[in-house]
């Protein structure tokens, strides 16, 4: 009898830049890993970027692009975009060459264009896993040929081909849920009380606005019954302790980041938030009332349109990054007392969860090898 050798499967996930976009990538491979633990993967990402550490620290292979974003005004950094453009190309053709890959995806950001152009041109499939609920001009191209199409957003028929269409929802960190029941371990760990909790949260770097407004209302906040875990990033940390300590507030608990999001989210009343793709996709899953601050700050304000699929549903409350500094304490304290609001936005937030999407989407990529 002869034996059949089967031949391992060969992945390339591209894109990054943001951790938004590393971690649900880094989680799609690992449900990969999860269906097919022999299959082989290779990331490629931009140099200099969040996924050249990540990526490795995960256990997996990474090759960087020299490629970086166009400049939307007229500038000389323009050129070099040609020029880092054309290098990523003939590099990325090249690693589609050498690991021959059965099938590539594309997770956003600046190494997904030349990864997924020229897995395309050599009729290799391509499956692309947009996070936000309106899809960036880069992705409308791909799209084009790419079979399959991961969303996390109802209506995006809008942008891409109906049939193409998935709806997977985004993948999110795997320990997420663990401890969101376990409250009174989640009050201990941050060593606070039992009384309605606001969480702020603006990401490992921190949210400018949202800072400033919670300084700018400090004292509205440190005289209400309630308390605060505030999360500032980094960038913000020394400031916001600074502002606390000179008032003094022993209800406002102050970090700079949190590394156990499942117990931070356990003891929240009401959640503070920017409106990134990916953490959106976690606020739906926790369930919690959220207030979301979208950030201006980013391509073609998709933000704005994340944080609007939700408020347009009832499902969360939505306040402009300009109005946040008169608006945004007032709203919040308003609300943590809104027992009646407090559950309609968990109720609505909660119907728009997606579960397992890190498998979904694993699964969508075996499915594209094997067809």
């Amino acid at each position: 009898m002869r034996l059949i050798m089967r031949k391992s499967k060969n992945i390339i996930i591209s894109g990054g830049g943001t951790g938004g976009h590393v971690f649900p990538a880094i989680a799609i491979a690992n449900a990969l890993k999860l269906i097919d633990p022999e299959c082989n993967i290779l990331f490629v990402g931009a140099l200099g970027k969040i996924e050249m550490e990540k990526v490795p620290a995960a256990g997996y292979k990474i090759v960087g692009l020299p490629v970086a974003g166009l400049q939307r005004k007229i500038t000389f950094k323009n050129i070099s975009f040609i020029y880092k453009l054309v290098k990523s190309l003939k590099i990325s053709k090249q690693i589609i060459k050498d690991f021959k890959p059965d099938v590539v995806v594309g997770v956003g950001g600046y190494a997904s264009g030349p990864v997924l152009f020229m897995a395309n041109r050599k009729g290799i499939p391509t499956l692309i896993q947009e996070q936000n609920s309106y899809a960036g001009i880069t992705n409308k191209i791909l799209a084009r040929k790419a079979r399959k199409i991961c969303v996390a957003y109802d209506g995006m028929d809008k942008y891409f081909p109906k049939n193409k269409i998935i709806l997977t929802g985004n993948p999110v960190r795997q320990d997420l849920l663990n401890k969101m029941n376990n409250q009174n371990e989640a009050i201990g760990y941050f060593g606070l009380q039992n009384k309605q909790t606001i969480l702020v949260i603006g990401g490992s770097l921190g949210a400018r606005t949202i800072n400033q407004s919670i300084i700018a209302d400090l004292d509205k906040l440190g005289t209400a019954d309630i308390q605060v875990l505030w999360q500032t990033g980094k960038y913000y940390h020394s400031n916001a302790v600074d502002a606390n300590n000179n008032k003094g507030y022993k209800n406002i608990k102050v970090l700079d980041f949190i590394s156990q999001m499942d117990l931070a989210y356990a003891c929240a009343d009401v959640i503070i938030s920017r409106a990134g793709a990916g953490t959106i996709s976690e606020l739906c899953l926790v369930g919690k009332p959220v207030i979301l601050v979208p950030s201006p700050n980013v391509a073609e304000d998709h933000q704005t349109k994340n944080a609007m699929a939700l408020a347009n549903k009832k499902a969360a409350l939505l306040i402009k990054d300009i109005e946040a500094p008169e608006m945004l304490v007032k709203v919040a304290l308003e609300l943590v007392y809104d027992t009646e609001k407090k559950n309609e936005l968990a109720k609505n937030i909660s119907q728009m969860a997606l579960h397992d999407s890190a498998k979904s989407i694993a699964e969508e990529v075996i499915k594209l090898i094997q067809e």
